[in-house]
């Protein structure tokens, strides 16, 4: 399974979304650190679902970590967020 199947994968279950998007920017940071070859080190994500409904977005952001897991974040340099309700 790729990181992009395993963020599709762990974000689904824990938010159960009605807009999910996880777009590999790995390539346009190619040169910079943190860039592996072959890609998935860089990711966008666009989620929306009624989880993220009145909470903060720090909390909101804690939240996405925590589902995708220790792990998961150990091997992603960079993501960054779209989130809502």
């Amino acid at each position: 399974m790729t990181r992009t199947q395993e963020i599709e994968t762990r974000l689904r279950k824990a938010f159960d979304p009605s807009e999910l998007i996880v777009r590999d920017d790995s390539e346009s940071h190619r040169g910079h650190s943190g860039f592996q070859e072959g890609g998935e080190s860089h990711f966008h994500v666009v989620i929306r679902s009624p989880a993220f409904q009145g909470q903060s977005r720090i909390s909101n952001h804690r939240a996405v970590h925590s589902a995708l897991g220790a792990d998961l974040m150990g091997r992603i340099h960079a993501l960054s967020l779209d989130l809502g309700a």
